[in-house]
């Protein structure tokens, strides 16, 4: 359910929605969301000083709850 809102959220803001990913990672240390988005959209998925990476990020928190969830951000460049 994260995975699905925070690529929809993450679709609305970019200039090339085919190319946005969102994985579930579930590691020994909690769940990773790593978004991967367009060279081109990497700045508009982070923000000015990171303002809106950092609302993705609150988004994801809040519907997370006690669980949480950490937001990695990542161009299509950067395959692994």
């Amino acid at each position: 359910m994260l995975a699905e809102a925070l690529e929809h959220l993450v679709r609305g803001v970019v200039d090339h929605p085919d190319d946005v990913v969102v994985r579930d990672k579930q590691l020994r240390r909690g769940s990773i969301l790593e978004v991967r988005v367009h060279p081109d959209d990497l700045g508009k998925v982070i923000g000015r000083n990171g303002r809106t990476a950092t609302a993705f990020r609150t988004v994801v928190s809040a519907l997370a709850g006690r669980g949480g969830a950490r937001v990695d951000f990542v161009d299509t460049d950067r395959r692994r």
